[in-house]
C-alpha cells in the first residue's frame, strides 16, 4: 500500500528547518516523504522522520519513505554503496521505495541498457533482501522501462513530472498497461500553472485553491501528486482534496492547457 498524496523534499534546505518542515507536513497529515540522494538534505528529513513519529506518536510502518539513487551512482556497486549512505543519513533499517533517479539514455550512453539494468539488479537485490518493501524507476519513458521488463522484478513505481501542458499519456498508458504505481513530481509546474486562467477560473467554480484543483486532477488520472511546500497553510490546504470530484468536462478541459516552453524536463532527457 502507498499513500495517494506525497510531499516532496526538494530544494528544501541542508539545515534544521528542513526537519521541522517535515514535522509539520506529518502534522497536516502527510504519509508519504518523497527524498533523494541528490537533494542533500537526507540527514535533516531523517531528523524531521524521527521527530515526527516522536511527537505524533505514530508507528514508523505509518510513514512510507523514499529515496532515490543518482545517477553517477548507476551500476550495481555504486548502487548499493550509495543506498548504504541514504540508510545511515536517515538513520533508517528499512525504505518503503527505492528508484533509479534518472536513466542513462542512448544520446548519452552507449550501453544504456546495460547500464540500466544492472543498477536495476542492484534494487532488486535490497528488495529481496527485504531492506526495501518497493523499488522502482524515475523519469523512466517506455524505451527505458522495456529493458526493465524481462528482469526478475518489473519496476512497481515510475516517478514523472506530471502537470497540466506537459504530455506524459505514452508513458502513462505503458504504465498503467503494466501495472506500475505512477507518481507525479513537480505537479504544480514549479507554480505557473497556478496563474493558468483556465485553473483559476475552474478552481473558483468549485470553490478550492488552483493547486487543490490540480492535485485533484492528478489523482483522477491515478497519478499521487508529490507537492512541496514549506508555508504552513500551503501544507494544510493541499491536503485538502478529498471531498469534491472534478467533471469529466473539466478533467478533458485541464488536459487541453497547452504546453510551454518553461514546463520542460531535464535537457538532458529530452527527446529520448
Amino acid at each position: 500500500m502507498i499513500p495517494c498524496l506525497g510531499f516532496g523534499t526538494y530544494q528544501l534546505p541542508d539545515d534544521p528547518s528542513t526537519a521541522d518542515t517535515i514535522c509539520a507536513a506529518v502534522k497536516a497529515g502527510y504519509r508519504l516523504i518523497d527524498g533523494a540522494a541528490f537533494y542533500h538534505n537526507e540527514k535533516f528529513v531523517g531528523e524531521g522522520i524521527h521527530r515526527a513519529l516522536d511527537e505524533n506518536e505514530l508507528d514508523r510502518d505509518d510513514l512510507f519513505i523514499t529515496s532515490k539513487v543518482w545517477k553517477t551512482d548507476r551500476g550495481y556497486d555504486n548502487t548499493m554503496r550509495a543506498f548504504d549512505k541514504t540508510m545511515a543519513d536517515l538513520k533508517l533499517d528499512v525504505l518503503d521505495l527505492y528508484l533509479i533517479h534518472w536513466p542513462a539514455v542512448p544520446r548519452l550512453t552507449d550501453d544504456w541498457e546495460a547500464v540500466n539494468v544492472d543498477t536495476w539488479k542492484a534494487l532488486i537485490e535490497l528488495y529481496k533482501s527485504g531492506r526495501v518493501r518497493a523499488i522502482g524507476v524515475s523519469n523512466f519513458k517506455p524505451a527505458q522501462l522495456k529493458a526493465l521488463m524481462d528482469t526478475e522484478v518489473i519496476p512497481m513505481v515510475d516517478q514523472i513530472q506530471f502537470h497540466p501542458g506537459l504530455d506524459q499519456n505514452e508513458t502513462l498508458k505503458f504504465c498503467m498497461g503494466h501495472d506500475i504505481v505512477i507518481e507525479g513530481w513537480r505537479p504544480l509546474g514549479k507554480g505557473q500553472i497556478l496563474g493558468n486562467p483556465t485553473v483559476i477560473e475552474r478552481a473558483s467554480r468549485y470553490g478550492v485553491q488552483p493547486a487543490q484543483l490540480i492535485l485533484k486532477w492528478c489523482l483522477q488520472h491515478r497519478v499521487i501528486p508529490l507537492p512541496k511546500a514549506s508555508n504552513p497553510q500551503h501544507l494544510t490546504d493541499n491536503t485538502k482534496i478529498f471531498d469534491f470530484e472534478l467533471s469529466p468536462e473539466d478533467m478533458q478541459l485541464i488536459d487541453s492547457i497547452q504546453k510551454e516552453a518553461d514546463y520542460t524536463h531535464d535537457p538532458e532527457y529530452q527527446n529520448e
